[in-house]
């Protein structure tokens, strides 16, 4: 096998891979080059990339929830109206009643927890379409905030502005850059090396072919090259400012529910669900119980976002969350879902999100009206989902869903197989 078949089927996974299944990567390449260029150099400078994490790392906090609740088959129209509702919530709290900023936050996440029991229940147990039941949760919860709130601000203390307003503090000699974060650049370069090494021995003990030294270099270089880059911009900011507090909750996130919907049998039912729901009950898949979690856990991220968003406001207000569920939604399908649910990637769900963010970023670093804005965010989530809906007809996977499998230890179940393909399906519980 010559070199450029041995890259073309192992550096970003699978012999079919081409340029279009990697689309959405090559599109948020070019969307960042173009505007570092009709910007004159502003989009890749450590202020504006600090500001587009400090400013859209809540909707990409949803679209983690969201691409989990799409995976299921379902739609959530309510997160904005629940992440203003928590916000007015935990701010009010705070001022009126003096709760600390720490108690606040678990506050609001159980207030989340408890809304999205709330919508669960009806999802999961009477039956009620999500989109019915997050349509009314929409307007049940935007009207909260406003009547609790009396449609008015409410600032809240500063210990809790660091979740949306922080960054990592100066500590050490002074190197010219924030050291925190150079610390945890290190780290992530340390992480994606062992996970590439290992990668190797699992592959050496199964008795599989492992990738080719050089492609494995080719490869690391890449995304080592990627992490350094980032790490010097986000150290290297004005003093004071480094890599938001919101960044690193968000990494968290996505570290957490890779890991959850990959390689733990409660994530791989999800996509079960979403695949074939009929075929995963017959497989030992709890149903309402997958659609009860699913839905919970959406409100719960909506209700952090919310906060991280009302801290970095440095107060709550009656027009908090509006058309978060859309910008949501939209990163989802860009970053590969399937609109018929069982594909997805969290992974893939973040790319998107940030082709979102970075093409709103440059479009107002350029000057352009926000009525343009919207028309071009709107025909870019129309072309994704054109997109998927083709390769679905063609048998393919969606052109974007697999972009992100070389940084996967294994793939998600595309659909759970039909009921009559499983013939002990109602022995054998399914083990993910």
């Amino acid at each position: 096998m010559s070199r450029y078949q041995d890259l073309k089927k192992n550096l970003f996974g699978g012999s079919t891979s081409n340029a279009r299944q990697f689309g959405m990567i090559f599109t948020l390449v070019a969307i960042i080059l173009l505007f570092q260029v009709l910007t004159d150099g502003l989009t890749l400078t450590s202020g504006n990339l600090i500001a587009v994490v400090s400013q859209y790392s809540y909707i990409l906090i949803l679209a983690i929830g969201m691409l989990m609740v799409i995976v299921a088959g379902h739609i959530d129209l309510s997160v904005g109206s629940v992440a203003a509702f928590t916000g007015i919530v935990v701010a009010k709290a705070m001022k009126d009643y003096d709760l600390p900023w720490p108690a606040a936050i678990v506050f609001g996440l159980l207030v989340g927890a408890l809304i999205g029991a709330w919508q669960g229940f009806w999802v999961a147990y009477v039956g009620v379409p999500a989109f019915i039941v997050t349509l009314g949760g929409m307007l049940l919860f935007r009207g909260g905030n406003q009547f609790i709130g009396n449609a008015d601000t409410v600032p809240v203390p500063e210990g809790f502005r660091n979740i949306g307003a922080g960054f990592l503090p100066e500590v050490g000699p002074n190197t010219g850059y924030n050291n925190l974060t150079l610390l945890l650049g290190l780290a992530a370069c340390a992480g994606v090396v062992w996970r590439e090494w290992r990668a190797r021995q699992i592959r050496q003990q199964m008795g599989t072919e492992p990738t080719p030294m050089w492609v494995s270099g080719v490869r690391l270089a890449v995304m080592v090259g990627v992490i350094i880059f980032a790490t010097l911009r986000f150290a290297g900011g004005r003093v004071g400012t480094s890599l938001p507090v919101s960044g690193i909750i968000l990494a968290v996130l996505v570290i957490a529910y890779s890991f959850y919907t990959r390689n733990t049998a409660g994530g791989r039912h999800i996509y079960a669900v979403g695949g074939n729901s009929r075929a995963a009950e017959l497989s030992g898949v709890k149903l309402q119980r997958v659609n009860f979690l699913v839905m919970m856990n959406m409100s719960v991220l909506a209700s952090l976002a919310g906060m991280i968003f009302v801290a970095r406001s440095a107060a709550s207000g009656p027009q908090d969350g509006l058309s978060w569920e859309l910008d949501a939604i939209a990163a989802v399908f860009i970053g590969g879902a399937a609109v018929s649910g069982g594909l997805g990637t969290i992974s893939g769900s973040i790319v998107g999100g940030l082709v979102m963010a970075l093409l709103n970023n440059g479009l107002q670093l350029e000057g352009v009206g926000s009525d343009l804005v919207q028309i071009i965010k709107g025909l870019v989530l129309l072309l994704a989902a054109a997109l998927d809906v083709y390769n679905n007809s063609q048998g393919r996977f969606s052109v974007i869903g697999s972009i992100m499998r070389p940084f996967r230890r294994d793939d998600p179940p595309a659909a759970a197989e039909p009921a009559d393909s499983l013939p002990d399906a109602d022995k054998a519980p399914a083990t993910g």
